[in-house]
């Protein structure tokens, strides 16, 4: 590659810095290192031959969350946010009121109700979801029928998008913090089927959901259940006590005996519980300079290990950091 063909791949960009700013793309980089001490001899003066290795070297998403700051971090609405304690551990699941507010509000009444308490998993199906509750139970002073809450209005909703092309969705991105697909043309936006997502089980009629049985997404994103299903929010933490599960025998997962299901002490509102005895979580915003770097290390691979960076990334493949709250 000449010098000449290096600047045609930013139009308009003379300064060198500028243009490996705009270069900061593994493929690219792998092609401008051994020019690197032509670049540095092209920088204004007083430029260091350093400066331009530097701008060219993108961090990992480890490097990117260990120098983020403060202000790019939020803590998670104990009032939009469920315990569901069983016997291994404590699963915490952050809810999504923007996008099912109706569906989230009858869980939360179920969960007021001691509703969950006592119940057990009832399915566990391979690569697909866990899903705990009962259909039998009395609901208490929730309601029997909630309306779907497939999609939701995006005319309003702040969204970081993905520039990837996607299989199921017109656009693709995160808002709130869960990952999220949209239609411009519709102004629909909805919820995506990824890996730790929570939705509200149903019969075929679509209003016959209601909180009562809900499930988790413990394998490849089904995603063929967008817009199909309510999703109410994401576990943020303690996936692994539901995805480790012994797997149902009978058909779709389901268990033959109720009573081999791992058992539910309880399902509670976090803001109903001691402060105390709350989990005290940091949750990375998506709407931060940072989680867009962060996009883009998943997209393009830097670690030494990968040799063929992607080039691309899927919005079921891009992880929404969580931590203890500093």
């Amino acid at each position: 590659m000449t010098h000449r063909n290096l600047l045609d791949l930013a139009p308009g960009r003379k300064s060198p810095a500028a243009l490996l700013a705009r270069l900061a793309n593994p493929g690219v980089i792998a092609r401008l290192i051994p020019l690197l001490p032509a670049l540095a001899a092209l920088a204004p003066h007083g430029a260091h031959a350093g400066d331009a290795t530097a701008l060219v070297q993108p961090r990992t998403m480890a490097e990117i969350i260990k120098e983020s700051r403060p202000t790019d971090w939020r803590s998670l609405d104990p009032d939009n946010t469920l315990y569901l304690e069983l016997a291994g551990g404590r699963v915490v699941i952050e809810l999504a009121p923007r996008f099912a507010p109706r569906n989230i509000a009858n869980i939360k009444l179920l969960a007021r109700g001691h509703f969950y308490d006592g119940l057990t998993v009832e399915r566990v199906q391979d690569d697909y979801v866990t899903q705990w509750g009962s259909d039998s139970k009395p609901l208490g002073k929730a309601a029997t029928r909630v309306p779907a809450e497939f999609v939701t209005s995006g005319r309003d909703l702040a969204v970081t998008p993905l520039k990837d092309p996607d299989t199921y969705a017109p656009l693709t991105g995160f808002a709130d913090g869960f990952p999220v697909g949209r239609d411009a043309t519709t102004g629909q936006a909805w919820l995506t089927h990824c890996y730790g997502m929570v939705g509200v089980a149903r019969d075929t009629d679509a209003d016959t959901g209601n909180g009562s049985e809900l499930y988790v997404v413990i394998g490849q994103p089904p995603r063929q259940l967008d817009r199909n299903i309510t999703l109410v929010g994401r576990v943020v933490q303690g996936m692994e006590l539901l995805s480790s599960l012994p797997r149902g025998p009978a058909p779709m997962g389901f268990y033959a005996d109720p009573r081999q299901g791992a058992r539910i002490r309880r399902l509670v509102v976090a803001a109903d519980v001691p402060g105390r005895e709350q989990s005290r979580i940091e949750e990375l915003r998506t709407d931060t300079q940072t989680f867009a770097e962060l996009v883009e290390s998943r997209r393009n691979h830097s670690e030494d290990w990968y040799k063929v960076p992607a080039g691309r990334v899927d919005v079921c493949n891009v992880p929404v950091p969580v931590r203890a709250a500093r």
